[in-house]
């Protein structure tokens, strides 16, 4: 019999479906959100990038708490339908949509001044927007674009609003990274777009160690201030952050991504996890896994020096400009 007449067999099919069903439901995660009965009314809670994916289901559950939502959002026209969709769908008019370019130092800073301006207080923060797959871009900010973005960005603006959450405490930080930084190097000239091979996830995979070395630091930093910080792999989630890699290697990622990738929803659950959950009550500085496991980073990732390091060259990066 013939690799086709194989493939279109019955059995095949029916053995298929059943290998599907088994790794879906192998990875839903110990920790439900909707077992979770704890309520943000009267907490502020920042999502960035939370217009689509992980972030707007992020966003959704914290408004469904009750909590005031600030969807931070580069687009005006995806966040206005995503805002409009959470109210609908949470029933939570104290949702709202506040622009921010997380590659622009100056827009992050704008953003930034209008929330310290506006807001009494600041619970929780969820670095979440990210990108990947972009090609070699230097931002007016001399910045590589997806370091910009992934990292110096969401870097600046949480720097910029830990006075309130100090004052607001007990607050959280949650910074949302990837498994992949594992494959990660730390080369500072990356910043500026120099020694960086772009070819498919390799930009990324270095933005997403640096964020969680510099949160391990930020953590020490904030030790006894009530406010915790820690960083999440949400999992493999089909969303659009892939939407600037070639088309077959999409095409490919979303065909796979239908039957073994978790959805938005499912990703958005570390996220959440280290965001409300009373488990995570006072925890800081750690890695947690699309599981909701607290897991051990990469080595580079526990490097106490490199941590250091790394935050005060991102500290005066973001500074100068």
């Amino acid at each position: 019999m013939d690799l086709p007449a194989v493939l279109c067999h019955p059995v095949w099919a029916l053995l298929s479906g059943v290998l599907v069903l088994v790794v879906r439901r192998q990875r839903r995660g110990p920790w439900d959100p909707r077992d979770c009965s704890v309520q943000l009314k009267g907490k502020t809670a920042i999502v960035t990038g939370a217009n689509t994916g992980i972030g707007k289901f992020i966003a959704m559950d914290f408004a469904h708490r009750g909590a005031r939502v600030i969807m931070a959002c580069r687009s005006e026209a995806r966040g206005t339908a995503a805002l409009d969709e959470i109210r609908e769908k949470t029933g939570n008019s104290d949702v709202h949509l506040r622009l921010v370019d997380l590659s622009s130092l100056e827009s992050v800073r704008e953003f930034a001044s209008g929330i310290i301006a506006e807001e009494k207080a600041l619970h929780v923060l969820v670095n979440n927007a990210g990108v990947s797959g972009l090609p070699r871009q230097i931002t007016k900010d001399g910045l590589e674009c997806s370091f910009a973005t992934n990292h110096l960005g969401p870097f600046l603006l949480t720097n910029l609003l830990l006075d309130l959450m100090k004052r607001s405490a007990p607050g959280r930080i949650v910074n949302v990274s990837s498994v992949n930084h594992k494959k990660g190097q730390v080369d500072f000239s990356h910043f500026r777009g120099e020694n960086l091979t772009y070819h498919m996830d390799n930009v990324y995979n270095h933005t997403k160690l640096h964020s969680i070395i510099c949160t391990k630091e930020l953590a020490r930093r904030l030790e006894g201030t009530g406010v915790t910080a820690n960083s999440v792999h949400p999992g493999i989630v089909k969303t659009e952050v892939m939407r600037h890699y070639p088309f077959l290697v999409r095409f490919v990622f979303q065909l796979i991504g239908c039957f073994f990738f978790m959805s938005p929803e499912e990703g958005a659950t570390s996220s959440i996890y280290c965001a409300v959950a009373e488990e995570m009550e006072g925890i800081t500085g750690k890695y947690c896994d699309s599981d909701c496991h607290l897991v051990l980073p990469a080595p580079l990732a526990r490097d106490a020096a490199l941590a250091v390091k790394d935050f005060e060259i991102s500290e005066r990066v973001t500074s100068k400009l």
